[in-house]
């Protein structure tokens, strides 16, 4: 994010002993524009799983770019993507790409990993996909063929709560706003309205999770997303005198 520093910062006394706060800094040429790639592998994915994150990134970052694609975005459901993606990139310079596979099949479609390919080209500077743990194998498919794309690129994993359960401990987090965490709850309601009849897909749940995720991390706002991030070089710069 633009504001972020590379370097360490320890949190205040009251917290924690030993406790650290990183902040990353995105990092590239400062002639070209921060480019997200932002996979989901059905419509509400992308925004259920880092869609408070996104809604930071489109507020504070001015020169971003962000490419939205839904695997499987068949009828009704891939016009709720292109809803979904306008709501909460807005005026933020996006493309959006949709497939059309088979829900609940991805595992035996080879045309996956030929959309795949068609990605790499963008060269993002953030991945932002499913947990390779996540026990939809929509999502999990969605993950695996992400990292064997993208192999020398920053991939932060989303978690997206359900019946399933699987929910782990996350090992980075993003803090955000208490009006960013409430517009993506009512987007998601607002927009969605295909998954509405499911009994977990309500805003006190997404608002709640966050709110976890947000006591997690102290957030200062209370509240947060969470993500797995497997793979992260650390390089460590001496701070300017």
């Amino acid at each position: 994010m633009r504001r972020a520093s590379p370097h360490a910062s320890r949190t205040s006394s009251r917290h924690v002993a030993h406790s650290l706060v990183l902040s990353l800094a995105l990092d590239r040429p400062s002639d070209r524009r921060l480019v997200v790639l932002a996979i989901g592998a059905h419509s509400d994915d992308i925004e259920i799983g880092c869609g408070a994150t996104i809604l930071r990134l489109a507020e504070e970052v001015d020169d971003l770019h962000v490419c939205w694609v839904v695997l499987s975005a068949n009828g009704g459901r891939a016009d709720e993507a292109r809803a979904g993606a306008a709501a909460f990139l807005g005026e933020t310079s996006h493309e959006i790409r949709l497939g059309a596979f088979r829900d609940a099949f991805f595992p035996h479609d080879a045309g996956v990993k030929e959309f795949y390919e068609e990605l790499k080209p963008l060269a993002p500077d953030l991945i932002l996909v499913h947990t390779r743990h996540d026990l939809h194998q929509d999502h999990r498919i969605a993950c695996e063929l992400a990292w064997n794309t993208f192999r020398d690129h920053l991939v932060l994993e989303y978690e997206v709560p359900k019946y399933d359960g699987d929910l782990g401990a996350p090992s980075l987090f993003v803090p955000v706003d208490e009006r960013h965490a409430r517009r993506k709850a009512a987007l998601l309601v607002e927009h969605f309205g295909s998954q509405r009849d499911k009994h977990w897909f309500t805003e006190d749940l997404f608002l709640g999770l966050m709110r976890l995720r947000g006591v997690e991390s102290r957030s200062p706002s209370g509240f947060a997303e969470g993500f797995y991030a497997r793979k992260v070089r650390l390089d460590l710069h001496a701070a300017p005198r």
